[in-house]
């Protein structure tokens, strides 16, 4: 990775002023930003009422339930989720999407209240999610209507990053939200309601926008639907088959592939811990101690984004990846087998910074090695993978974990599992240090010494 020359810094804050003037480009943030700040407080609320309601048993099957919940749509659905957007007005998706989100959330909620069958309470938050595929994809879709060409670049990094970290904001809200209505005595429902407040909001956001202004503009009409989603499949198809003649970039994503696996694992375990072993019988100390968990593995995220250009300066980006999966393998035994909360808050922002620093090396890989033809593919097969690795864990988890979440065995499997990567990821580390060296030799005209 390079460092940015002063003024490129100068460059990118200006364009950044300049964007906030484009109204379209804010009035398509601010939908953004309070759609995503609904999701998080939504995710919470569901994880909150899954892992802490006191009129269930919560075992880590119902843990993996919910993630399923909360990350197949994305899988599943995000490939096609465009196909149906070119045939939709993109302000009609943001504005009756969060309508209708709004609408399901609290019909969540009653289901909540009203003790239903778990299957139809987790049917209601699937579609709650689902629906969040097409707003996301009308957002990114809608971008290059709002902004000029020459800061299309800058808009993509900053919309996404503001969203995450709205998400983040909200999911801290809802957190919040819960923890204040359970101490008050009231319904588990009172985050999921907030949520869909906000959603409520975000739909009549997006009406300060025309219906037309975020397209498709008329022009070329799209190819029918059925022969829209087999193309979409070969699409598909063909990234794979390009991604295995890329090997630095295959490798790296099946790495991070593992090491998203352990992080779910650990991070269910941490539920059940937090529910049973850590509450002493008090949920509201439960939930206080997941908070902090979590909260530190946020600030670990955001560490790895400040620190990760400076290693991979100095160690390589595969280096650095490397370092990091060796890392979390010692981590883990140390800091896990007390299954005690203060080192695992300790764990879990030393976790938090070497999965997000794993994250940032795989993308920079993938952007830097695959063909631009087939990028958008393979970031779409890159988004399956991530999420569906994160299902595997609980999965897994639910097959390992005991109720009071304690599991020697999951650790030492998720601690083996970061050594393989670790020693998959040094050996790639070695064969491109060897090849540059190779190649530079060669080009300076020297013989390669035996």
């Amino acid at each position: 990775m390079k460092h940015e020359r002063p003024e490129q810094s100068v460059s990118v804050l200006a364009d950044l002023r300049t964007l906030l003037r484009f109204p379209g480009f804010r009035r398509l943030l601010t939908v953004r930003l309070l759609s995503q700040f609904a999701d998080g407080a939504f995710q919470v609320g569901l994880a909150a009422y899954v892992v802490f309601s006191p009129e269930q048993q919560t075992t880590s099957a119902n843990i993996a339930a919910a993630m399923a919940v909360l990350l197949l749509p994305y899988s599943l659905l995000g490939p096609f989720a465009g196909v149906l957007l070119d045939r939709w007005r993109r302000r009609q998706v943001l504005l009756h999407g969060n309508l209708l989100r709004s609408g399901l959330a609290a019909v969540t909620c009653a289901l909540v209240l009203g003790g239903v069958p778990d299957w139809l309470f987790y049917l209601s938050a699937l579609s709650v999610t689902a629906i969040n595929r097409f707003i996301l994809a009308g957002l990114s879709a809608a971008l290059p209507l709002v902004v000029d060409e020459r800061r299309l670049v800058i808009a993509n990094s900053l919309s996404p990053t503001a969203g995450t970290i709205a998400a983040t904001i909200g999911g801290g809200t809802g957190f919040v939200v819960g923890f204040v209505g359970r101490t008050q005595g009231r319904e588990d429902a009172l985050a999921l309601a907030f949520a869909g407040t906000v959603y409520l909001v975000a739909g009549l956001a997006a009406l300060r926008m025309s219906a037309d202004q975020l397209g498709p503009r008329a022009g070329h009409p799209p190819p029918g639907l059925g022969a829209a989603l087999v193309s979409t499949a070969r699409g598909l198809v063909r990234g794979l088959g390009h991604l295995a003649q890329r090997p630095a970039a295959s490798w790296s994503l099946g790495a991070v592939g593992m090491m998203r696996f352990c992080y779910g694992s650990l991070l269910v375990m941490v539920l059940m811990l937090s529910r049973y072993a850590w509450a002493d019988g008090d949920e509201e100390q439960g939930m206080a101690w997941l908070g902090l968990v979590v909260g530190a593995s946020a600030v670990g995220f955001f560490v790895a984004a400040l620190i990760t250009p400076w290693a991979v300066s100095r160690l390589g980006g595969f280096g650095w990846y490397a370092g990091c999966a060796g890392l979390a393998a010692v981590l883990v035994p140390s800091l896990g087998f007390t299954f005690r909360p203060t080192p695992m808050v300790i764990a879990a922002f030393l976790l938090g910074l070497v999965t997000q620093s794993t994250k940032i090396v795989t993308d920079t890989v993938v952007q830097s090695s695959v063909d631009d033809g087939y990028r958008g593919r393979v970031f779409s097969l890159y988004d399956m993978l991530f999420n569906i690795a994160f299902v595997g864990s609980a999965g897994l988890s639910a097959l390992i974990l005991p109720l009071d979440g304690r599991s020697p065995i999951l650790l030492a499997t998720v601690s083996a599992i970061y050594a393989i990567t670790a020693l998959i990821i040094a050996r790639l580390h070695r064969t491109v240090v060897s090849r540059e060296t190779t190649e530079t030799v060669l080009s300076s005209g020297r013989p390669t010494s035996p």
